[in-house]
């Protein structure tokens, strides 16, 4: 699956995609690590990138809220 990614402002995120089909959110960390978080309402994502602090955001209600698997390739 390719998502189109949509580069942000953030400390903790360079970029972030989703796919409304499969409810896949992709983020790529400033790290260069890039992981699928599964079954993210398409709401969660829009606050993602509506809220000021993209990295808080994150932390708050997706890191650990959500299955995920890092994906093996860097962007």
């Amino acid at each position: 699956m390719k998502v189109k990614l949509t580069t942000v402002e953030s400390s903790m995120i360079h970029a972030v995609g989703y796919d409304a089909k499969t409810k896949t959110l992709e983020v790529v960390f400033n790290s260069g690590l890039t992981y699928c978080y599964e079954g993210v309402p398409r709401k969660i994502y829009k606050e993602l990138m509506e809220t000021e602090s993209k990295g808080g955001y994150m932390r708050d209600c997706i890191i650990d809220c959500y299955p995920y698997h890092q994906l093996s390739r860097r962007r």
